[in-house]
């Protein structure tokens, strides 16, 4: 290749990432060489991994397809400011179905960003106000995408770290793994000083530093777990995060009656408080009637807060009747008084 043939590569690729199909003399024109060198070009991109389909006849010409893997995109700076604006708001909210995977892909575009586009996705961040559910707390995705990397690269970390009675302490960890369960985001990790496991609420971690420093990872104290600490870690880190988790809230044993169907309620609460089944209403009296169906009741187990719950419950948005536990049922009704005080102040 001259010197001149990488850069324009880049172009033709990306020229073809846009989804159309480019007649050769078009690419030839824009790229301002001979229809001959736009065909070694696609050759030499086709020996790269990429896809290219041409078709023939006069008003033939080449686009990109789907191959069996993914090449590397060729992004301008508008597309990968808005790619990284996108990863940031899902990630800094932890929004159900953005799992560990987006804060991966943002570490990465993050890494290879410039400085003008780093700015320019900050800026842009900064001045739009997100409308989130109000039911989990905002992170800032530079701590997620710290840990990320932190993690992937084994790399000791240095934070400081807020509890649940607001003691601050300033930890020095292996990170191991982040956790999303949809509304807020953990981290996995050995604490050197404590020379023990824990499990850390990343909106209460600030001030992530990577020390340089490099571990390898040990293996995590599950039953059954493997023995290589890296490889394999999933199913380790799912088993020891629940256990984890389980020992922090008491468990909750929900039974609750929806005035809705099925299908309604399972799309508006979150897959952590499990699937209401169909039923006859409470009293029984849809059942077997025309209405048969417009009940169903929740039957699962969970460790979330109190507070937590009933909001999720009133979100619903239908109505409906707690049969346990008591603590839940206490619990509304003393959030119903209050909200009902609330709406008749006077003004």
């Amino acid at each position: 290749m001259t010197d001149t043939t990488p850069a324009r590569l880049l172009k033709l690729l990306s020229l073809l990432q846009t989804p159309r199909e480019w007649p050769g003399g078009e690419l030839a024109e824009r790229l301002d060489v001979t229809p001959r060198t736009i065909r070694r070009d696609i050759d030499r991109l086709r020996e790269l991994g990429y896809p290219v389909e041409a078709s023939r006849g006069s008003a033939g010409g080449y686009r990109l397809v789907a191959g069996a893997a993914l090449p590397p995109l060729v992004l301008d700076d508008e597309e990968a400011v808005a790619i990284a604006v996108g990863l940031r708001a899902g990630a800094g909210h932890a929004i159900e179905g953005v799992d560990e995977a987006s804060v991966r892909a943002l570490a990465k575009l993050e890494q290879v960003l410039p400085a003008r586009l780093r700015h320019r996705v900050s800026a842009l961040q900064t001045a739009t106000v997100p409308l989130t559910r109000g039911d989990g707390s905002t992170i800032d995705p530079r701590t997620l995408t710290t840990l990320a990397s932190a993690a992937t690269g084994q790399e000791r970390l240095r934070f400081a770290y807020r509890s649940g009675d607001g003691t601050e302490t300033r930890r020095q960890v292996e990170p191991y793994r982040l956790v999303s369960t949809g509304r807020r985001w953990y981290l996995m990790a050995y604490d050197l000083l404590r020379e023990d496991w824990r499990t850390f609420r990343v909106d209460r971690v600030s001030e992530p530093f990577a020390t340089g420093a490099r571990f390898t990872p040990r293996p995590l104290p599950v039953e059954g777990g493997g023995e290589d600490g890296g490889g394999g870690g999933a199913e380790d880190a799912a088993r020891y995060f629940a256990r984890s988790m389980a020992g922090r809230q008491p468990e909750l044993r929900l039974d609750v009656w929806f005035a809705a169907p099925a299908e309604f309620v399972a799309a508006r609460l979150p897959p952590t408080l499990g699937v209401p089944e169909s039923v006859p209403g409470p009293d029984g009296e849809n059942a077997g009637g025309e209405n048969s169906g417009n009940a169903c009741r929740l039957r699962s187990s969970c460790t979330d807060s109190l507070e937590w719950v009933a909001l999720r419950l009133a979100l619903v948005d239908c109505e409906f009747t707690v049969q346990g536990p008591p603590e839940l049922v206490e619990h509304l009704g003393r959030l119903g008084a209050r909200l009902t005080r609330a709406a008749g102040a006077p003004r």
